[in-house]
Order: structure tokens, then C-alpha cells, then sequence
């Protein structure tokens, strides 16, 4: 069931830990948020423009990560899993306010985040929360990999296919619609590399933080980690909490059913670029008053719906 009116948490949540990518600690605490506000970012570190939107218009990098940057070059960077875990757990507008440049990586996936809001209290705002209805495919192609989305009016899927040249990731797929599948093993799909390209990536600068406590590595034929898998789809599961955390840069719930192939952060952003200038094949709406809304509040399970 869609939720008629925007939702923020009821008091303040901190989360600690070290950047994948930068190898900093950082400490960010989330705060309830005005109606209408959206995901807002301040850099308690910096005195002033301090200020960062989660907006896809505020991404200036998304190598390995989604980076957002202000107009003044203030950054916040790796906020996928973040964002994910507020737009599983129904949160529409907070201000979070983190001491660094990076949002900790926890243990590589969203299960800390979601855990965290699933047991805070949510509060209902008065303002109605913006849908944003597909009304014709929009596609998007960059060289082998692509990306689409087409019409549905209840929920949002994804369907997400990766292709590896490699034995234990391969070919994987799956379809999820955020609306009625259980979420946990998205939730809890952890950030994946090849042991391979672990010194490619170090070179450029990323990863400094990067441990098998914070991603899987795969060497060969046998993944690095103690206790292997968490699920069977566990890299593409991963992608999918990715976009879903990208998609919320769009500022709207959408709805709708993306296919992508091979995609990540960098195809995402260009697809959020073209799916929102193509104003024919979009509508924005809000849902009337007598669809009844989901309950979410401390003493109940919020079901899991509409993410490095």
C-alpha cells in the first residue's frame, strides 16, 4: 500500500564509522525534517555552505560511489546506501548532519541503517507525498550497458542483470517489486570487488577504508570472506539497493518498473537526467485521501517498501 502523506522519524539517530573510499571516521546523526524539505545534508565539520541536497542535479561524481556537491564544492560522498535505507524505510524529509566528507560504510550494505529505523518511531507530516507516474518507456543506452524504464502504476520494480567474467558472480539477475517482496536480503547485500582490482582502485585513491569487514572480495573461484554469501544474489542485490538509493535523488517516489543491465551510479544519474527532461512521458501526482495509508510506527514491523 503507498503512504498518502510524507513521513520523517520522530527524534534524532547517529550512526559511527569508517569511508569506504576516503578511510575517515565519521560520525552522522539523522534529524527529523520539515515537510516538503527532502534529504538534506549539512557538513557539521565545515563553518559555512554546509549545506549539500540530496538532488541527482547535486551529483558531481559517481565513480564506485554517488558524490554530491554543493555550489560551493562542500561534498558528501558514498550516500547510496543511506538514501536506500530511508526510501525502504519510508522516509521522506531529514537533515543529517555528519562530521566528514564520507557517510560511514557500516558493514558494506543498508541492514544497519534499516534495522535502526525500523525500530524508531515515524511521524506522519501534513503535506502529501509527490508520485511520480510513468506514463511511456523511456530508455537509456551507454554502450553495452542500458538502462529503461516503463508504466506501472502500483509499485516500483527492478529488474537487474549483471554479466562478470567471472565463476562466482557471472550471470546474475532477479526481479524485486518494492512494494510487495520481502526486502531483507536486499537490505543486507553487501558492496562487492574483485580481489583483482583492489590495487587498481587504490591507485586511483578509493578504497582506502575497504576491508572484508565492509565488502565482499572475490578471488578467482572463492569469495575472501569468512562466512561467504549472505544470499544466493547477493552482488546483484547489492545493484539493486544501489538504485534504489539513486533513484530517491530523483525527489519523488516513482513508480514504475526499471530494467537494467550491467548498470551502476554513473548510468543511474544519466538515466534521472533524461527520465525527468522527457516531461511527456512523466506525470507527477499525489494519492486522494480515501486510499487507505500503511501504519508505521515503533511497535510495528514496517514492511519493507519503496535503494558502492
Amino acid at each position: 500500500m503507498l503512504n498518502i502523506y510524507q513521513q520523517t522519524i520522530a527524534k534524532p539517530l547517529s550512526f559511527s564509522g569508517i569511508g569506504l573510499h576516503s578511510g575517515k571516521k565519521a560520525t552522522l546523526t539523522i534529524y527529523p525534517g520539515a515537510e516538503d524539505q527532502g534529504i538534506v545534508f549539512k557538513r557539521i565539520d565545515l563553518q559555512k555552505d554546509n549545506v549539500i541536497f540530496a538532488d541527482y542535479k547535486s551529483v558531481s561524481s559517481a565513480r564506485l560511489c554517488t558524490t554530491l556537491e554543493n555550489e560551493v564544492g562542500a561534498k558528501v560522498s558514498t550516500v547510496e546506501h543511506l538514501l536506500a535505507a530511508l526510501y525502504i524505510s519510508e522516509i521522506d524529509n531529514v537533515v543529517i548532519e555528519i562530521n566528514n566528507e564520507e557517510v560511514p560504510i557500516m558493514d558494506g550494505s543498508a541492514r544497519k541503517f534499516v534495522e535502526t529505523l525500523k525500530k524508531t518511531e515515524i511521524k506522519k507530516l501534513n503535506k502529501k507525498r509527490k508520485y511520480l507516474k510513468i506514463l511511456d518507456k523511456v530508455s537509456l543506452n551507454d554502450g553495452e550497458k542500458n538502462i529503461s524504464i516503463e508504466p506501472n502504476n502500483q509499485s516500483f520494480e527492478v529488474n537487474f542483470e549483471l554479466n562478470y567474467n567471472n565463476r562466482i558472480i557471472g550471470k546474475q539477475s532477479n526481479n524485486i517489486n518494492f512494494q510487495i517482496d520481502n526486502l531483507e536480503e536486499i537490505c543486507e547485500s553487501r558492496t562487492f570487488c574483485l580481489f583483482e582490482d583492489i590495487q587498481k582502485i587504490k591507485k586511483i585513491g578509493l578504497a582506502k577504508g575497504g576491508s572484508l569487514d565492509n565488502a565482499l572480495v572475490v578471488d578467482n573461484d572463492k569469495v575472501l570472506n569468512d562466512h561467504g554469501l549472505r544470499n544466493e544474489k547477493e552482488f546483484v542485490n547489492h545493484k539493486i539497493l544501489d538504485l534504489a538509493g539513486d533513484f530517491l535523488l530523483s525527489g519523488y517516489r516513482v513508480l514504475g518498473k526499471v530494467i537494467c543491465y550491467q548498470g551502476g551510479h554513473a548510468l543511474t544519474n544519466m538515466f534521472l537526467k533524461k527520465l525527468l527532461d522527457s516531461k511527456s512521458s512523466i506525470s507527477v501526482f499525489e494519492l486522494k485521501d480515501n486510499v487507505v495509508s500503511k501504519k508505521t510506527n515503533n511497535s510495528q514491523s514496517i514492511k519493507l517498501a519503496v535503494s558502492a
